[in-house]
């Protein structure tokens, strides 16, 4: 076992095997014990509770580099109006710097987040595992010019001198298109990886399907402690496929923290020295063997800091998680989640919810009330 530059534990081993390995033998539930206290938790977390120890850290399959299981996204959370100061973004990149995160997670399609995120980690661009998207291709089938242009405005936002770690198709828009072009870009080095990305439920086999086909570097896709659909299929897929998973809402856009606020965390996850209810979501999501990275988005430093605090110190086993899971699913409103509004109690002025709300206003449907 050695210890990257980063700070971060390595164990040196062929992780993306063991996780299919365990997966197949045992199943979802039995892999995630097997891993989480195992090759991929207490070995890479170095003991230490909460925010002690060593980052722990997954191999990416595709390269077997080691990234840390806690990222940072920025939907909504780093967007900006023009003109608007947002010194808040530049806090919470650097906080989750220091505290050993590497993986950023932007898009374009994020209103000024990319440009913000640029901004942010200006003088250390090149050092950041970034994760991209794209869904524009051009002027007609086949025509990669506003592709092109797109991959063009991302590097000059980020600042990027080297090729982004990962370009993904975006909720698999056009993606019979997009998918050979993102393997043309990284055949001839405009790219590192290549990926697809959805959220809805609905997709989800879909999703499973395009990982099935292989050739995928990297996939994202929502996962939670109330949201485990990604469990039939897609984890096992990637997993089966050599194919990184990152995880999107994991927090389910702070929807889970309204369910438990002002409640005390349960005695029961004291061993492993969560002091937070976003430790508590996000040690559950990360202790599963086929999750790479876990992406929450915050537009505040003290968020961040409990957020990153997931990635050191012990994580649940199989027997573990299903217990935090029963105990979630009796709370009042754990099973209206996915009705909720994002982001309860909060707005973020931005660029895309002003252009949402001026189409909405516009718009006949969806009709409403």
């Amino acid at each position: 076992m050695h210890q990257a530059e980063d700070g971060t534990r390595n164990d040196g081993g062929n992780a993306g095997a063991t996780r299919r390995g365990v997966i197949k033998a045992g199943g979802l539930a039995a892999a995630a014990g097997a891993l989480s206290l195992g090759a991929a938790g207490a070995a890479e977390a170095g003991g230490g509770s909460g925010g002690e120890g060593r980052v722990i850290t997954r191999s990416f399959p595709a390269t077997g580099q080691r990234l840390p299981v806690i990222g940072l996204g920025t939907f909504m959370t780093f967007d900006s109006l023009p003109g608007e100061h947002r010194p808040h973004v530049r806090e919470v990149v650097r906080e989750f710097w220091r505290a050993g995160g590497r993986v950023i997670d932007t898009s374009p399609l994020y209103g000024a987040a990319e440009e913000n995120t640029g901004a942010a980690i200006d003088g250390f661009a090149d050092r950041v595992f970034m994760n991209n998207k794209i869904w524009s291709t051009g002027e007609y089938l086949w025509d990669e010019s506003h592709a092109r242009r797109s991959l063009e405005r991302s590097m000059e936002r980020l600042s990027r001198r080297r090729p982004l770690d990962v370009v993904t198709c975006h909720n698999l828009v056009n993606v019979d298109v997009v998918l050979p072009l993102l393997h043309a870009w990284k055949k001839e080095g405009r790219i590192k990886h290549v990926g697809v990305t959805h959220h809805d439920l609905a997709y989800f086999d879909l999703l499973a399907d395009w990982i099935e086909r292989g050739a995928l570097d990297s996939m994202q896709v929502r996962y939670s402690i109330r949201t485990r659909d990604a469990e039939r299929r897609v984890l096992r897929a990637a997993a089966d496929h050599g194919t990184a998973v990152m995880v999107n809402m994991p927090l389910e856009k702070g929807r889970l923290h309204e369910v438990v606020a002002g409640r005390p965390l349960p005695d029961f996850v004291d061993g492993l020295g969560i002091e937070s209810w976003a430790e508590f979501f996000l040690k559950w999501v990360v202790s599963h063997p086929a999750v790479t990275c876990a992406l929450p988005a915050t537009s505040r430093p003290e968020h961040v800091a409990e957020n990153v605090r997931a990635m050191r110190g012990e994580l649940p086993d199989a027997g573990l998680r299903e217990r935090m899971a029963a105990w979630m699913a009796e709370l009042p409103g754990f099973d209206r989640i996915e009705t909720a509004p994002w982001y309860p109690g909060r707005s973020y002025p931005g660029l895309v919810s002003r252009g949402q709300a001026a189409i909405m206003e516009r718009s006949p449907w969806p009709a409403r009330s």
